[in-house]
């Protein structure tokens, strides 16, 4: 994702955001900051497991604020309710159900830091989104995926 790019989430997405960014912010980072004031108070740094797993989680929250900070810059909000009116196509936000060998799966379009394949929600930049978005009730795609092929008829776009 180039540093330009908007990213797609839908409200309910935006706030999960912030309460994982403020959550990392005002609990995690001073949690770890006492933890590693706890493992340097042990003495020697060179051979102190506790202190080298502190500076490595730290690293990793760091990096993980960083990230949301990142995101948060180019967040562009999805309006689900107004997915199906707006468009007769299927776009970010559309809940679209579709048919696959005679049995109905229902899955909704979202950007990929809301992801959540077992839930139902495919990214748009995913094999599986990218044959869905733009399509229109009716047609029937293709949905080329790692190992398998198939064959899909959209029934209803929400």
């Amino acid at each position: 994702m180039s540093s330009n790019e908007k990213v797609p989430v839908t409200r309910e997405g935006l706030a999960k955001l912030k309460e994982e960014y403020e959550h990392l912010v005002n609990n995690e980072r001073p949690r770890i900051v006492e933890v590693i004031a706890e493992a340097r108070s042990h003495g020697d740094l060179r051979e102190n497991a506790a202190y080298d797993a502190a500076k490595h989680d730290q690293g990793i929250i760091e990096g993980r604020i960083r990230e949301l900070e990142r995101m948060l810059k180019r967040v562009e909000i999805i309006d689900e309710s107004s997915s199906a009116t707006a468009s007769s196509n299927v776009r970010i936000g559309s809940t679209v159900t579709i048919e696959v060998d005679g049995e109905e799966e229902k899955y909704t379009i979202v950007g990929a830091v809301e992801s959540r394949p077992a839930q139902g929600r495919i990214s748009n930049e995913s094999p599986f989104g990218k044959a869905l978005l733009g399509r229109k009730v009716g047609d029937e795609v293709t949905i080329e995926t790692p190992g398998i092929n198939m064959e899909a008829k959209i029934l209803r776009i929400e």
